[in-house]
Protein backbone atom coordinates (compact mmCIF):
# COMPACT_ATOMS: atom_id res chain seq x y z
CA UNK A 1 0.00 0.00 0.00
CA UNK A 2 3.06 2.46 0.77
CA UNK A 3 4.10 2.33 -3.20
CA UNK A 4 0.16 3.36 -3.99
CA UNK A 5 0.53 5.84 -2.04
CA UNK A 6 4.08 6.74 -2.99
CA UNK A 7 2.81 6.99 -6.50
CA UNK A 8 0.28 8.94 -5.61
CA UNK A 9 2.53 11.82 -4.61
CA UNK A 10 5.30 11.98 -6.75
CA UNK A 11 2.64 12.09 -9.49
CA UNK A 12 0.94 15.07 -7.70
CA UNK A 13 4.18 16.62 -7.36
CA UNK A 14 4.63 16.00 -11.30
CA UNK A 15 1.63 17.59 -12.23
CA UNK A 16 2.79 21.11 -10.79
CA UNK A 17 5.45 20.78 -13.41
CA UNK A 18 3.53 20.62 -16.40
CA UNK A 19 3.07 23.70 -18.37
CA UNK A 20 -1.05 23.75 -18.81
CA UNK A 21 -2.09 25.54 -22.17
CA UNK A 22 -4.38 28.46 -21.93
CA UNK A 23 -7.57 28.83 -22.70
CA UNK A 24 -7.15 30.49 -25.75
CA UNK A 25 -4.89 28.34 -27.13
CA UNK A 26 -7.04 25.38 -26.33
CA UNK A 27 -10.14 26.92 -28.25
CA UNK A 28 -7.28 27.86 -31.22
CA UNK A 29 -5.88 23.89 -31.20
CA UNK A 30 -9.30 22.36 -30.92
CA UNK A 31 -10.62 24.62 -33.77
CA UNK A 32 -7.73 23.53 -36.09
CA UNK A 33 -8.45 19.57 -34.82
CA UNK A 34 -11.64 20.62 -36.42
CA UNK A 35 -11.17 22.03 -39.32
CA UNK A 36 -8.33 19.73 -40.48
CA UNK A 37 -10.15 16.85 -40.17
CA UNK A 38 -13.30 17.86 -41.90
CA UNK A 39 -10.72 18.61 -44.89
CA UNK A 40 -9.62 15.50 -44.54
CA UNK A 41 -12.65 13.66 -44.54
CA UNK A 42 -13.73 15.89 -47.64
CA UNK A 43 -10.62 15.29 -49.15
CA UNK A 44 -11.22 11.34 -48.96
CA UNK A 45 -14.64 11.16 -49.49
CA UNK A 46 -14.34 13.12 -52.85
CA UNK A 47 -11.93 10.71 -53.91
CA UNK A 48 -13.91 7.80 -52.73
CA UNK A 49 -16.91 9.20 -54.84
CA UNK A 50 -14.46 9.65 -57.85
CA UNK A 51 -12.97 6.20 -57.47
CA UNK A 52 -16.75 4.27 -57.05
CA UNK A 53 -17.95 6.68 -60.18
CA UNK A 54 -14.93 5.23 -62.17
CA UNK A 55 -15.47 1.62 -61.03
CA UNK A 56 -19.19 1.99 -62.17
CA UNK A 57 -18.29 3.16 -65.80
CA UNK A 58 -16.35 -0.23 -65.78
CA UNK A 59 -18.63 -2.61 -64.17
Amino acid sequence: MSKLSNYLLETKEEMKHVSWPTRNQTIIFTVLVIVISIAVAAYLGLFDYLFSLGLKSII
